[in-house]
């Protein structure tokens, strides 16, 4: 082993100066989270500032970290003991295994207690997360599990009509057993309760909403557009994806023969994160639902539950993040239906339809952030500029009110950049956004010379020359 790769502060280890004998819960903790996660190492005789000090008599320590273990864990996970002698010091590492009887448990004073890693920290896991590790320790998951409902109650016509758009072929009625859809009594199961056309775990809700600026709290209009989506997880996607064509605007380039299509978003980039939303998110976090949030600058799409072994997405290189499956049972029938692909290289997707827009620059790269309980990834407005050159006292909210002694070329700038961000902004949103009439922005469009409207009414747009 390579003790030095240890050294550092990483998700997969902890140091130890010594063996707390009579404190055994401060080392075990993170034995218990190593055993419930991707594993990890205990390296006892190094300080948290890296500095070598050895373990004296190290192997009765050796022997009493396993006489501890037997005693005080449940079950005993597998693990590897392993002195090391480092300039004339005895380095002494626990190495702990990935388990497969979660949750691993400290026993101590009448109690149980099971532990997860996040981040770098062993921390006590929570009602939910136990019943997570606990059906993992079963090989088990939340999808495949009865929901107590009924298959005969429910009606599947858009899970039929996926599959016959993607397969060409009617559903076969003695298949719904085989996808796991329902079992052999005719009980659904979680999978097959969210494929269902009412479902009844209404806790799988998505909210969109259009938010008025940069962040929530945009003036008297906060939202200028919000919907909340029910029923099967089909029509979740189709529904969100519907609501981005509404907000996704156009801006468009001439070329000497056609023009350039720019939207503000990449479709299937905002595709594979809504899939991977809905079929990923933890079910278990009753309360909350998928979100979908677009403001001026930015798409975020929110759902509930981190990464599966703890560790954190920003702490990843994208092309090393280990493919795994929260609803495996769910992800299975959404490959089957031609909505995401078995090998998992969602992530991978979104990177390469964003970085392949003709309007990306390197500062719209998408962002990825997880914490215990929340997955978050932003998608930058591909059309979006900074609005570094508009006066302070030039808003883009409707709802304030600026001066009217702004020279007449700053509010230029303005409009400019309101149709950068929007190529359908009205005439109407301009004039309440800079505090003028609807006559007098028309005549400053005039004077710019370069900015056109094509079409007519809400379905025409701007254009730059």
């Amino acid at each position: 082993m390579d003790l030095q790769k240890f050294i550092g502060e990483t998700t997969d280890y902890d140091k130890k100066e010594a063996l707390e004998e009579r404190r055994p819960k401060s080392w075990l903790k993170s034995v218990s989270a190593f055993a419930n996660g991707q594993g990890g190492v205990l390296i006892f005789g190094v300080t948290d500032d890296d500095r070598l000090t050895g373990v004296p008599d190290v192997k009765r320590v050796s022997e009493r970290i396993s006489e501890i273990l037997k005693m005080k864990m449940q079950p005993v996970p597998d693990t590897r003991l392993q002195i090391h002698r480092i300039s004339g010091l005895d380095i002494l590492t626990l190495e702990v295994f990935p388990g497969q009887e979660t949750p691993y448990y400290y026993a101590a004073d009448g109690r149980l207690e099971t532990y997860t890693r996040i981040g770098n920290e062993s921390v006590l896991a929570d009602a939910m997360t136990t019943k997570r590790l606990i059906l993992r320790g079963r090989h088990s998951s939340w999808d495949i599990l009865p929901s107590g409902y009924d298959f005969a109650d429910f009606a599947f016509s858009k899970f039929r009509e996926r599959y016959h758009t993607w397969t060409q072929h009617s559903f076969d009625e003695k298949n719904y057993e085989s996808y796991g859809i329902c079992n052999h009594e005719g009980q659904l199961s979680n999978a097959g309760a969210l494929l269902a056309d009412d479902s009844p775990i209404r806790f799988s809700r998505l909210f969109c909403t259009r938010w008025n600026g940069l962040d929530k709290t945009g003036g008297i209009l906060e939202a200028l557009d919000s919907a909340e989506y029910s029923g099967s997880i089909i029509l979740l996607l189709e529904n969100g994806l519907n609501f981005l064509r509404k907000h996704n605007h156009l801006m468009w380039k001439k070329l000497p023969a056609s023009r350039l299509e720019l939207p503000d978003y990449v479709e299937r980039s905002v595709f594979e994160v809504l899939v991977n939303a809905l079929v990923h998110r933890d079910y278990l976090e009753i309360g909350s639902e998928v979100h979908l949030d677009i403001f001026d600058d930015r798409l975020e799409i929110y759902s509930p539950g981190g990464m599966m072994d703890g560790t954190l997405i920003q702490n990843w290189e994208l092309s090393d993040v280990p493919s795994k499956r929260r609803n495996p049972l769910l992800a299975d029938i959404f490959g089957r239906l031609g909505y995401m692909e078995r090998q998992g290289s969602g992530l991978g997707k979104i990177m390469e339809y964003y970085q392949a827009a003709s309007n990306y620059t390197g500062e719209k790269l998408p962002v990825f952030y997880s914490a215990q309980t929340i997955f978050r990834v932003t998608l930058k407005n591909l059309n979006y500029r900074k609005e570094e050159n508009v006066p302070r006292n030039v808003s883009r909210n409707v709802s304030r009110n600026v001066s009217r002694n702004v020279p007449r070329e700053e509010w230029k700038k303005a409009i400019m950049e309101m149709i950068y961000s929007n190529s359908h902004v009205t005439r109407r949103e301009m004039a309440e956004r800079i505090g003028k009439n609807e006559k007098t922005v028309g005549r400053m469009i005039a004077q710019m010379g370069n900015v056109n409207y094509v079409g007519k009414g809400k379905n025409g747009h701007w254009e730059l020359d």
